[in-house]
């Protein structure tokens, strides 16, 4: 039996799934705690042994990796116009797999360059211009980087027409760089996927090294992209087999949301976006977690008319906060947990999908949409520890509230979908084997529970 190894390097645990060649049957899984204190490859190799218990084959197998180890990718996105630019490289980085750090727009100077380098990004998006129009703030940009010696990676999207004079500029001043095509080739478009491949390969070339993670070679090896676009992919094959697909992932720190739909072009009208709605779409919500993040979840579920001002919850969201390790003891806890989830995979679905309202103007009732329509979706994926570790009645209330008084305010979330839990952490797998075998991808894809490779 010819077998894969997924590897996913998390920011706390190191996961591992032995998959079968071909079929995806998903053959042993082990975790371990991510041993940054050592070396990330630790904690692989303490994976490794436990695979190898269970089926010899796994010393043969082809390892495949992806990582958000060392604080995951850090963007800098350098704009134009902050509605139009800014927010597409936005876009971009957060489905490239990174978390934005910094959004500079209206051109780049010694000062605003000053802030982004303190921000330290792993990866520079410099964006500007649609093709054939405004060249000057983009080459503008490229010449204050090559000027004041900007030297992490740097992947150029914006006007195609100025890539001969951003490239000379930042060549002449040794500024590792790539170029993609246009995020916004024209007002109204947006086109992230040549973008996407180009921060996947300056992760791979310049980042995965320089978090100095492992003194291994064979870590940068294994690893072929970062974490969240590894799962992203995932979704997409997801959504191959299941239709319109959306995965909530409920972290210690952040809440992501992934979404695969057709989009209908029917709606584009509605929407008053100035960069267009994309199919595959990720998002993060930095100030919604179950620890770290515990506090200010409590705030927003008040503030959404989610829950009623409670101290005893609050108290509890502090504790978490102050002791990221805090596991619950008793029932009360665990009921702060299933309470803190619900709010975290609520906020973050709403704010990802936006909402629809009516508007009587002087041309009679009209609908406006901000936003992506996730009304239709029809499978919701829960994944994160407090749904994979607290039973599949407590995953499906979580998920199900998602849709409470969702209607009547006009918020364009899962409505009527299915709900299942990424119980067995497949998603990444799927994911790293989606180019290779897609077979098995599929195949694997079937071991989330409550679907199945045919779609039934």
């Amino acid at each position: 039996m010819a077998l894969f190894v997924a590897v996913d390097f998390g920011s706390t645990f190191t996961k591992a799934i032995a998959v079968d060649a071909g079929s995806g049957e998903l053959i042993a899984r082990a975790e371990h705690r991510t041993t940054l204190d050592t070396d990330v490859m630790d904690g692989w190799h303490a994976c490794r042994t436990a695979l190898l218990a269970v089926d010899r084959g796994v010393a043969k197998a082809e390892v495949l990796a992806c990582s958000s180890a060392g604080g995951g990718l850090r963007i800098g996105v350098v704009g134009n116009e902050e509605l139009v630019t800014a927010e597409a490289g936005r876009r971009v980085a957060l489905s490239s797999g990174g978390r934005v750090v910094a959004v500079v727009n209206g051109g780049l100077t010694a000062t605003s360059l000053k802030a982004l380098r303190a921000e330290r990004p792993d990866v520079v998006l410099l964006l500007g211009g649609t093709d054939g129009g405004n060249s000057a703030v983009i080459e503008n940009a490229a010449a204050v980087l090559a000027k004041y010696e900007w030297r992490r990676p740097v992947v150029a999207a914006g006007n195609v027409e100025a890539q001969a004079a951003v490239g000379e500029l930042l060549a002449g001043a040794d500024v590792p760089h790539v170029f993609a095509d246009n995020v916004v080739p024209e007002i109204g478009g947006f086109a992230p996927d040549s973008a996407r491949a180009a921060i996947r390969e300056m992760f791979l070339a310049h980042v995965i090294g320089g978090k100095n993670l492992s003194r291994d070679p064979g870590f940068a090896r294994m690893v072929r992209a970062a974490t969240p676009d590894v799962v992203l992919r995932g979704v997409e094959v997801l959504a191959s087999l299941h239709g319109d697909v959306a995965v909530v992932d409920i972290g210690g720190a952040t809440t992501d949301v992934h979404s695969v739909i057709e989009l209908d072009p029917e709606d584009a009208n509605l929407g008053r976006e100035v960069v267009a709605t994309h199919p595959v779409t990720r998002t993060v919500e930095g100030d919604l977690g179950m620890r770290w993040s515990a506090v200010p979840v409590v705030a927003a579920g008040v503030e959404a008319g989610l829950l009623a001002e409670d101290a005893a919850l609050r108290a509890a969201a502090t504790r978490r906060h102050d002791d990221p390790s805090y596991l619950p003891g008793d029932a009360v806890e665990s009921s702060y947990d299933e309470t803190l989830a619900r709010v975290a995979a609520t906020v973050a679905l709403r704010r990802h999908a936006g909402r629809q309202r009516v508007v009587f103007g002087p041309g009679g009732r009209v609908i406006e949409r901000s936003g992506k329509d996730l009304r239709e979706v029809d499978l919701l994926v829960g994944s994160g520890g407090v749904l994979r570790h607290n039973g599949p009645e407590v995953a499906a209330r979580i998920l199900a509230g998602v849709a409470v008084a969702a209607q009547e305010e006009g918020w364009l979330v899962p409505s009527n979908a299915r709900t299942c839990v990424d119980s067995d952490y497949v998603l990444a797998g799927v994911g790293l084997l989606a180019d290779l075998d897609p077979a098995a991808a599929k195949g694997l894809a079937g071991h989330i529970h409550g679907t199945a490779a045919d779609g039934h």
